[in-house]
């Protein structure tokens, strides 16, 4: 399987695994049966359950249509509403344990979800351009992938929990910072990848400015003199997953 190296903002390169085309076309396949499932499900109940058939009654072929495609507007957002809600994945997604990932490492943002749904027209209206094109580029992007700057990576590494956001607690742990709530999962998951390369290398330049930044963000201040940078950012690691009960 290939992999991609995604340099981090604090410039530590991180290897993902490449998502197959096979793991993309499953995912594919499984979202579209979702939303066929929404459709069957939205029209019995309009039709069926709720008796409204005969809103339809007098009008014409254009009004009948905005009726159904308003009813099925779902279907079409699907994509760029569950990638921006669920960071990067569709239910489809989940299952096959894929997510769109920025390759520059910043976190994707609505707008690169947004693009992505934009070129989808293309990639699957012309299934073969997209299936091309995913073959023939280095990380397997579809034009909306190359338009956005993102890639899709598997989640299925055999990895253990010092490559995750997950630490283990004492039951009696005790946490510091309860301003830590405010970093989401790709945060912690930024956070411990960096901190991690970091102390492999033995990089006290990447500690500081790694340190420095989550202190920023957080607006906290630490007592060098009571705890260093490593503990610091030991201690966050520890305390988010204790307040999210990650742990």
């Amino acid at each position: 399987m290939s992999q991609i190296a995604i340099n981090t903002s604090q410039n530590v390169n991180i290897n993902f695994n490449i998502s197959s085309i096979g793991e993309r076309f499953l995912a594919f396949i499984i979202d579209n049966v979702i939303k066929i499932a929404y459709g069957i499900l939205i029209f019995y109940l309009f039709f069926s359950v709720f008796d409204l058939g005969y809103v339809l009654n007098g009008l014409d072929q254009w009004s009948v249509g905005a009726v159904y495609s308003i009813l099925l507007f779902p279907t079409v957002v699907y994509p760029v509403v569950l990638e921006s809600l669920m960071e990067g994945q569709t239910l489809g997604k989940k299952v096959m344990k894929i997510r769109v990932v920025k390759i520059d490492g910043y976190q994707a943002s609505f707008g690169d979800y947004l693009i992505r749904w934009v070129f989808r027209v293309i990639d699957v209206s012309f299934l073969i351009v997209g299936l091309i094109t995913m073959i023939v580029t280095r990380n397997n992007q579809r034009f909306g992938d190359i338009a956005a700057g993102t890639a899709v990576i598997s989640l299925k590494n055999n990895i253990n929990i010092s490559h995750t956001i997950l630490e283990n607690l004492h039951t009696d742990y005790v946490p510091t910072f309860p301003q830590v709530i405010g970093l989401s999962d790709n945060d912690m998951r930024i956070i411990k990848d960096n901190y991690l390369k970091a102390l492999k290398i033995d990089d006290r330049q990447i500690i500081t400015k790694l340190s420095d930044k989550i202190k920023g963000i957080l607006k906290l201040e630490v007592d060098p003199t009571k705890m260093t940078e490593r503990q610091f950012i030991g201690i966050v690691i520890k305390d988010y997953n204790y307040y999210t009960g990650k742990e």
